[in-house]
């Protein structure tokens, strides 16, 4: 069999479980010729367990018009918002806390990103979560 050659590679961040055809996803697959119904019904059945968190999606895009989709972890600011128990982070980050995320859930976070992290170990990859988090006016405890 020949080898299918790989014509583009999209990067989307979407709801898990609830996507829809409507942008951003018809406006990022569409002009790929690829058909979004058929990726969307997929995507919603691989991250329905996830329901509620932004799942992002990598979708390789061949030359015979299909595709494969291999999913990531969810951001790093939406897990320390559902950590901080906050809506958003703060818009002066130096001056106002948004909110405070202690040591355990940090751990946990960067457990959970870690397959898509560049860190070598728990504790660079904690120290990453941590900068985000102190760029969102998150404080960390602990």
């Amino acid at each position: 069999m020949a080898k299918r050659r790989v014509t583009a590679i999209v990067k989307i961040q979407l709801p898990a479980g609830a996507a829809t055809p409507a942008p951003p996803v018809g406006t990022a697959l569409g002009p790929h010729g690829i058909q979004t119904m058929e990726f969307v019904k997929q995507y919603n059945a691989a991250t329905e367990a996830q329901r509620g968190t932004v799942i992002p999606v990598e979708v390789t895009i061949f030359d015979d018009r299909s595709f494969s989709f291999v999913l990531k972890t969810p951001p790093s600011p939406v897990l320390l918002r559902q950590a901080a128990g906050v809506e958003k982070g703060s818009s002066t980050n130096t001056k106002v806390t948004a909110g405070t995320v202690t040591d355990d859930q940090l751990a946990e976070i960067a457990r959970t990103k870690m397959p898509d992290l560049n860190a070598n170990d728990l504790e660079a990859a904690k120290r990453q979560i941590a900068g985000t988090a102190r760029s969102m006016g998150i404080k960390v405890e602990g």
